[in-house]
């Protein structure tokens, strides 16, 4: 069950988290069960950071650390992860998405652990770099980069980029509205795609110009293809869009028109640059050892190069797919996609460093090795996690998760608040029995980040802090508490709790909605039934919670009455069936 330890707020609030109580590592997998029981199906976006098993003292299991010369090092650590994976997949919706940062060591044995507890939902992954430089891996190899691996339900989608309007204009009037040029070419040599190596002709015009041989056309041409073979094309065939006025011929200047009426003139231009060359990089367009050089002699050549046209309402409903490349903030992107003909959204993020800086700037003091950078997880939440989510970290760690969701509640005050939910473990051994990471770390970094720190001002928000309490089964009748097991039926229903008094003596707790009521009575009276029917007048159903559920059932036989017994429902949910 989950037990409130703390609640700044003296009452139900949005944000929380689960801090297992003692030593036993097995507490802090009952406190992800116990998000079972209230959350099955209703997280939008988990993210976890687990440990990533170097055995540099990075890995917990029953209590001791598992050192690099374990003979069950990665037995123990894959099974560890695939227990709280399972849950995991329990409490993701339909649309929801689960994050998983690791690095290049143990990515290929997690990510076979995923396609067995994700089965057809492996979505992709993310790669980010950490830090400039690197020698740590041996062979002269510098190892700067990580991965977020991606797994996703079936309605999952990430927000992408909305379009850019600014930049569509219309030039020529075209009738279809507004447009953008996009590159007709793809990263091939002539020599790769000589089917794609071809002139290209303005009929308006009778200009020509010439492919790239570094760069050739992405479409093919009828000059090259059957017409058989043009039926089967996935995308039309150059002539098709230039009939269909799709492709766009920069405008140009009549004396800027090149053409060479002899073999021997175009050689000697191509000899001193001044042929035909490249918008941009002014490479060559023609060269001797190119084929068909005497097709260009005696045709007037135009300078720049033709695009497509991507209309605007096209756009508009179509938000424009992420790219797996996290990159730096200061860093040039624009070479990855410079032949697509669609936007892409590049995520931004520090390096590896931020995590660091920015924990020791909340709390005064280096207190947990290798935290994420904000500006990581802020980047990946605002596309995996739109507004008014309930995201999950049950790997919270120092609360980077956390950090990143108030921070884009404060960019976004208008929007339905983002929720997190996180787990952490006091990380106690031993060694230190005292250490509590959740308590004094984590806790501590959300409280400075709402509130403010130094010369930061706070983000707002608040959360409430609560700790497991472990019921051994036998004595699980005997020693539950009414009002937590009332708690955890609130969060099942209600996703909230309040604070409200037992009635009926203190035999009844009851919590009704405008058509629905929910209830738990803890034993059976009849102040307590007369209370019950009272609450059911004018609503359609009900959901009765109680200790005697064949004498309830028996007295409430009536349409949308769901008896259910306790404290066998909550066993059940929790994931102890068997």
């Amino acid at each position: 069950l989950v037990e409130p330890c703390l609640d700044i707020a003296g009452h139900w609030i949005p944000n929380h988290f689960v801090d297992r109580s003692g030593s036993d590592s097995q507490a802090e997998f009952d406190a992800l069960r116990a998000l079972r029981t209230a959350y099955t199906g209703q997280v939008k976006c988990i993210y976890i950071d687990p440990p990533y098993n170097t055995g540099n003292r990075d890995f917990v299991y029953n209590d001791r650390f598992v050192d690099k010369d374990h003979a069950w090092r990665h037995s123990l650590w894959l099974e560890f992860l695939y227990r709280r994976l399972e849950v995991c997949r329990d409490l993701l919706r339909r649309d929801g998405v689960l994050l998983v940062s690791i690095n290049d060591e143990n990515r290929a044995k997690l990510e076979l652990l995923l396609d067995e507890v994700f089965r057809g939902m492996r979505l992709g992954s993310f790669t980010w770099r950490t830090k400039d430089t690197g020698n740590d891996s041996g062979g002269n190899l510098s190892q700067v980069h990580e991965h977020v691996l991606i797994y996703a339900g079936p309605d999952f989608a990430f927000a992408g980029k909305n379009v850019d309007d600014s930049k569509y204009r219309n030039p020529d009037n075209d009738p279809e509205g507004r447009w953008d040029p996009r590159p007709i070419t793809c990263s091939k040599t002539f020599l790769e795609r000589a089917n794609l190596y071809y002139p290209i002709q303005n009929p308006e015009t009778g200009y020509w110009y010439p492919c790239d041989p570094n760069v050739v056309w992405r479409y093919a041409t009828r000059t090259k293809i059957s017409q058989e073979a043009e039926d089967r094309l996935r995308a039309e065939s150059i002539e098709a869009m230039i009939e269909k006025k799709l492709i766009y011929f920069p405008p140009c200047k009549e004396g800027e028109v090149m053409r060479w009426d002899t073999k021997e003139e175009l050689i000697q231009a191509i000899e001193n640059g001044t042929g035909p060359v490249s918008p941009k990089k002014k490479t060559p367009l023609l060269r001797k050892d190119l084929p068909d050089l005497d097709f260009w002699v005696g045709k007037p050549i135009a300078p720049g190069r033709p695009s497509k046209k991507a209309y605007l309402k096209h756009k508009e409903d179509k938000p424009a797919p992420i790219s797996s490349w996290i990159s730096g903030v200061n860093e040039e992107v624009d070479y990855i996609y410079h032949d697509l003909d669609f936007e892409i959204e590049t995520l931004r993020s520090q390096r590896g460093g931020e995590g660091t800086d920015a924990l020791t700037a909340i709390l005064g003091e280096k207190s947990f090795n290798h935290p994420k950078p904000p500006s990581l997880l802020k980047a990946i939440l605002s596309q995996a996690a739109p507004a008014g989510s309930l995201v999950v970290d049950f790997f919270a760690g120092s609360g980077t998760t956390a950090q990143a969701v108030l921070s884009l509640n404060a960019d976004f005050p208008d929007d339905p608040p983002r929720k997190f939910i996180l787990i952490s473990n006091t990380e106690a051994t031993a060694d230190e029995p005292d250490k509590n990471l959740c308590r004094d770390v984590c806790r501590q970094r959300v409280a400075n980040v709402i509130a403010g720190y130094g010369d930061t001002p706070g983000t707002g928000g608040s959360f409430a802090y609560l700790r497991t309490a472990r019921i051994p089964m036998n004595r699980v009748v005997r020693r539950i508490d009414h009002p937590k097991v009332w708690l955890q039926l609130q969060l099942m229903h209600f996703a909230s709790w309040t604070d409200a008094e037992p009635v009926a003596a203190g035999r009844l707790f009851v919590r009704a909605g405008e058509s629905a009521v929910v209830a738990y009575l803890t034993a059976l009276s009849e102040a307590v039934l007369k209370r019950v029917e009272k609450e059911l007048e004018g609503r359609a159903e009900a959901t009765l919670y109680t200790w005697q559920p064949e004498a309830v059932a028996a007295h409430f036989d009536l349409p949308g009455v769901t008896v259910l017994p306790i404290p066998q429902t909550l066993i059940d949910r929790f994931g102890l069936k068997k």
